[in-house]
């Protein structure tokens, strides 16, 4: 048989509809364990790392796993700086959007979301009929392990925050562990979100639920990280926070589109 036709039955032994956007910066401890964690996984996924110009070598460690091994399932996106992780998420969708891809995943690179955990919140969104799958940390008590308690105050009394503000009945607003369906990226005008830190979490959600789409909570522990440094920050809060009271101004007045 050809060596094309080889490369053609590989490739579709290795398809996917679903598609794990991990956005990086200075991830060199992490990067690989983290993708062969998912590629480990019995449901197969494809990966997006969004690298934001890492200076530690994250996107070289990606780009010789892709050389490699993982060609054909594992992709990458190098931007020059620092630009947000909105902004990051929203270049990550667009590329999605660009491809075949049915179900978009939002992860981060430190198991702090435990990859095993994916073909949960998948099964919420193709088995059970919801649109976005939440890892909420939140709805079933408080499953944080390892932040200071400060930090774990500070994230659960800020979804409470946004709770109260808003009206959205979600219980981990600030959750950056999600599933969504195609059709909610296509439909959410990605251009106009605008928050491009924590806040970003807090809107994608927001305007999902008010466009009306079917929203499911799913259980998880959320683990802090162990290897690399943390990207949180003191202004990242400061956005959510005032970021929450310009949501619901617009809550009242903003005309929302139409689910596709």
């Amino acid at each position: 048989m050809p060596t094309f036709a080889f490369r053609n039955i590989f490739q579709r032994m290795n398809a996917s509809d679903s598609i794990v956007i991990i956005p990086t910066y200075n991830e060199k401890e992490n990067i690989e364990k983290i993708i062969r964690a998912v590629f480990g996984l019995e449901k197969k996924f494809h990966i997006l790392v969004i690298d934001d110009g890492s200076p530690d070598g994250t996107a070289q460690i990606v780009k010789g796993l892709m050389d490699r091994e993982f060609g054909d399932r594992l992709f990458l996106m190098e931007r020059s700086g620092k630009l947000g992780l909105g902004t990051a998420y929203i270049a990550g969708f667009k590329w999605a959007l660009e491809r075949d891809y049915e179900y978009v995943f939002e992860m981060d690179a430190d198991f702090s979301h435990d990859p095993n955990d994916l073909p949960r919140l998948y099964s919420a969104c193709a088995d059970e009929g919801y649109d976005l799958a939440i890892g909420s940390r939140y709805i079933s008590g408080v499953n944080v392990v390892n932040w200071p308690m400060g930090r774990v105050l500070m994230s659960y009394f800020a979804s409470k925050y946004v709770r109260f503000v808003t009206g959205f009945d979600v219980h981990d607003t600030t959750a950056g562990f999600k599933c969504y369906k195609r059709r909610v990226l296509q439909t959410i005008e990605l251009d106009k979100i605008r928050f491009k830190g924590y806040a970003f979490q807090i809107e994608m959600k927001y305007t999902a639920y008010k466009i009306g789409f079917k929203i499911k909570e799913v259980p998880v522990i959320f683990v802090n990280r162990r290897e690399g440094t943390s990207k949180m920050s003191g202004g990242i809060f400061s956005e959510a926070f005032f970021g929450v009271m310009r949501l619901r101004w617009d809550g009242w007045f903003r005309k929302y589109p139409t689910p596709l």
